[in-house]
């Protein structure tokens, strides 16, 4: 699990031990972690695409794998 889909679970964990919120609140805070988690992914996908082979390789993938991961849509995990 990355670690900031670790931050956002402890955060809706925090959200969930505290004083219930009323429905529509919890609502938009789950639309908001959504589109976050989004708009991460279509940046980081984005920026994966321009990497050269090189830094492809310093990460563990090869040009397939990044190609195939890049041009994943944002909803797409």
């Amino acid at each position: 699990m990355s670690q900031s889909h670790a931050l956002i679970s402890e955060d809706l964990a925090f959200l969930d031990r505290q004083r219930p919120m009323p429905i529509l609140a919890m609502l938009a805070v789950r639309v908001a972690v959504t589109c976050s988690k989004w708009a991460t992914h279509h940046h980081t996908r984005k920026s994966l695409n321009n990497l050269d082979a090189h830094l492809l390789s310093d990460i563990g993938l090869s040009a397939d794998a990044a190609d195939i991961e890049a041009n994943k849509r944002f909803w797409q995990r």
